[in-house]
């Protein structure tokens, strides 16, 4: 665990946004999302910085790396496939319910034990299925069951108490939160609960980033490394058949991404390069297009990240615009074709 002191932490205020994509109709700008945008380099020097990367903000499922880190470091066994979907938000596909089932039997528990919120699977054609066949919302179906499977494995193995692991004064979320402060290099700047009943903790932008880079260039065999070498070879079971974090890091070798609800994306290649993105209205439209631009602006080849360009505008069934990050976004000279 690093052993400098964390920084104070980031400033609770409205944040400062700016425009940061344009949505664009037959030339003339529609609409307009802001956020906030950070991009550092190999150096963890800030490349690039919109908006308010320093006010505090919660990465919601962003933060999920980090939080997996925390468990392995705490004693969680757990690798490949498994400990990828330890820092899941799953589509509830098979594939994930039967993993997150393999986690809870290494602890001797079953569904039962798991306290997250039940919902309705979150991959859309999963979702479609599974109400066709009137199949009620359920903890294991959450998008987070997997990581909630991976929180009672690591309090059963370390004696903890297991009802109330998500209390914020449970020593795993003390593990945790010890371990946000260190990979951002920040104090945490508020406690509350997120939608799956976890406690969540408040960072900046620069802090997320700066977590994923912390990750993506550990030592291998370290515990950042097991989880960034685990999401990595195993992008589907982070997400999902379909999902833009599993293409993106199909697409950038080495690349490590993980999304978050209200428009939350971080993402850090091997040599600490990192970007954060935050869509202060929270949609998904501009976030992946935006975090795009910003990994080309880090120097990912544009030619990578095509496919990431957002879907098109239609007007009478035919492309007539789409969401343009905004110029600032553009790739410096010279940036553009390093990877």
């Amino acid at each position: 665990m690093n052993s400098t002191f964390p920084a104070a932490a980031p400033p609770v205020r409205e944040p400062l946004h700016t425009p940061v994509a344009h949505l664009v109709r037959g030339g003339v700008v529609e609409g307009v999302h802001y956020g906030s945008v950070v991009v550092l380099g190999a150096d963890g020097e800030v490349r690039l910085g919109l908006g308010d990367i320093e006010a505090a903000c919660y990465p919601r499922s962003a933060l999920k790396p980090v939080q997996a880190v925390a468990m392995v470091r705490a004693g969680l066994p757990l690798e490949g496939e498994l400990l990828s979907l330890a820092a899941a938000s799953h589509s509830g596909e098979e594939r994930h319910l039967a993993g997150t089932r393999r986690i809870l039997a290494g602890a001797g528990l079953t569904e039962d034990h798991l306290c997250n919120t039940p919902d309705l699977p979150f991959g859309r054609a999963v979702r479609e299925t599974w109400v066709s066949e009137g199949r009620p919302p359920s903890r294991l179906a959450q998008n987070c069951s997997g990581k909630h499977a991976a929180m009672l494995l690591t309090a059963r193995l370390n004696g903890w108490s297991l009802g109330d692991y998500l209390d914020p004064g449970h020593p795993l979320q003390r593990a945790i939160a010890e371990t946000v402060e260190d990979l951002t290099g920040q104090r945490v700047a508020r406690v509350t609960v997120d939608g799956c009943g976890a406690p969540l903790f408040a960072v900046s932008l620069y802090g997320l980033a700066r977590a994923a880079a912390r990750i993506t260039t550990a030592l291998p065999g370290t515990p950042e490394a097991r989880v960034a070498d685990a999401m990595r070879d195993h992008p589907g079971m982070a997400s999902g058949s379909g999902r833009d974090v599993a293409a993106l890091m199909g697409a950038v070798p080495g690349l490590l991404v993980k999304d978050g609800f209200e428009g939350v994306q971080v993402a850090a290649l091997p040599d600490g390069s990192a970007v954060a993105v935050k869509i202060s209205d929270g949609a998904d439209r501009a976030r992946v297009p935006v975090t795009a631009a910003a990994l080309a602006h880090a120097g990912v080849d544009p030619a990578a990240l095509t496919a990431f360009a957002g879907e098109p505008l239609l007007g009478g069934g035919l492309p007539v615009g789409g969401i343009r990050p905004v110029p600032a976004l553009e790739p410096l000279p010279g940036t553009a074709a390093r990877r």
